[in-house]
């Protein structure tokens, strides 16, 4: 796929930087969940999770302007990790420089990894992903424009262009069930661009799915809203599920959790190493605790508690949302925590 563009009466292809996924049946997870579990497997993204889509449209969208002076443009974004490393390869894709700045708590792992996708910088600043974002908005912008630099905020889940980019890939599972309606789609929360694109790519549809909405304790900003019925902003992130880790979910995600197709499910963290732990035994896929909370539903009899009325030949969806925040290492020191159990 590609886009395209005209600068100066000059017309260009951008390749699009993000790629469509597989969407495949799982005998193993099935057995588990009593119903039948399709997994859209958004990490195979080129960042390693579903955020290349959503940030990927949103550059797309920036370098389409016929007056884009691309020789003083760069992309700055805030994260601590996963949606600055969807920023990083549309960038290196789109030939576009990008900075990200992290909090202080975001590992060595990751910010070697931002670097070595090709990050023009990492900047680390703060104790939470809400201070970095602060620091990126005042001082690293303040210094971008006195270098002469174009610099454009790409933010990590909240913004049209994000939601627009995520929604394309319920399109993509539509078209891999041939038509077929699910029966409902299973997806992680953290700041809620996921969400709000996938409820987006529904509306396009026409078709009320039922949505279950995932989250787990201490990162459950928007389970934490629709219980008080308004926006709330968590004291701290106290889940080990870190790129959740947004303080405060976006504005549209609280609209669209408060429809009745909604459902919002928290699990505790143990249940989300849980479920990372035994989907790379039964598929052999590596994913963050962030991912893992959704795949969690399928063990132990807990998507059936949250949806009853789910049948043996019933169709669930769950978006695998990667993430690149997971080694050997920690799946092995995971498998023996729960060992100890």
């Amino acid at each position: 796929m590609a886009t395209t563009t005209t600068t100066n009466g000059v017309t260009n292809e951008l390749p699009t930087p993000w790629r469509r996924t597989p969407l495949i049946h799982s005998t193993h997870l099935s057995k588990h969940a009593g119903c039948q579990i399709y997994l859209k497997l958004e990490n195979l993204q080129p960042s390693g999770s579903f955020k290349s889509r959503g940030i990927g449209n949103f550059l797309l969208s920036h370098l389409s302007s016929p007056t884009l002076d691309r020789s003083r443009l760069h992309f700055y974004t805030s994260s601590g990790g996963n949606a600055g490393l969807a920023c990083v390869h549309a960038a290196a894709t789109l030939h576009v420089a990008a900075t990200v700045v992290v909090p202080l708590t975001t590992s060595d792992y990751m910010v070697a990894k931002l670097r070595a996708a090709g990050a023009q910088e990492v900047v680390r600043f703060g104790a939470s992903w809400a201070e970095a974002d602060a620091h990126l908005r005042g001082e690293v912008f303040e210094s971008a424009r006195g270098r002469g630099e174009e610099p454009v905020y790409v933010p990590p889940f909240d913004g049209e262009a994000i939601w627009e980019g995520h929604s394309t890939l319920v399109g993509e599972v539509w078209e891999d069930l041939g038509g077929v309606r699910p029966d409902a789609v299973v997806c992680s929360v953290g700041g809620g661009g996921l969400f709000s694109g996938i409820m987006r790519g529904l509306d396009k549809k026409g078709e009320k799915v039922r949505v279950l909405a995932v989250e787990t304790k201490g990162a459950d900003s928007l389970a934490m809203a629709l219980e008080k019925g308004e926006l709330v902003t968590l004291e701290a992130i106290t889940s080990i599920a870190y790129s959740l880790g947004a303080r405060r979910v976006a504005e549209q995600a609280f609209e669209y959790g408060k429809r009745e197709e909604v459902t919002s499910v928290v699990l505790k963290d143990e249940e989300a190493i849980e479920g990372c732990v035994r989907f790379a035994d039964d598929e052999r896929i590596m994913v963050e605790p962030a991912c893992g909370v959704s795949v969690a539903l399928c063990y132990g009899g807990r998507l059936k508690k949250v949806l009853p009325e789910l049948k043996e030949d019933s169709t669930v969806v769950i978006v695998v949302c990667g993430g690149s925040n997971v080694t050997a290492q920690m799946l092995h020191e995971w498998t023996v925590s729960m060992e100890k159990k």
